[in-house]
């Protein structure tokens, strides 16, 4: 499964949860600087804490330098509808 993200680098708390742009991408705040990977890498764990998963299971699909990015997210059989649900509710936040 895919997710696309909006990366907010630089925060003073890490956030997950709101939509940015069409079609919808799930908003992330982080407090780790756009410096040398350090936000990306504080992505993925966010990511991974939110939807329940294992930090080796989400892995950056596209957008190493960028604010939007996509990540793989590595779902277990018969989890998908578990994780679709939890992002619907991290996107409606």
């Amino acid at each position: 499964m895919r997710v696309a993200v909006r990366v907010r680098p630089g925060a003073s708390r890490t956030k997950v949860g709101g939509r940015y742009g069409e079609p919808p991408q799930l908003v992330i705040a982080v407090t780790a600087r756009a410096v040398e990977g350090a936000a990306t890498e504080a992505v993925r764990r966010a990511l991974a804490e939110a939807l329940g998963l294992r930090n080796a299971d989400v892995t950056l699909f596209a957008g190493a330098t960028s604010r939007d990015k996509v990540f793989d997210v590595d779902v277990r059989e018969g989890g998908e509808s578990a994780i679709a649900d939890r992002l619907t509710a991290l996107l409606n936040r």
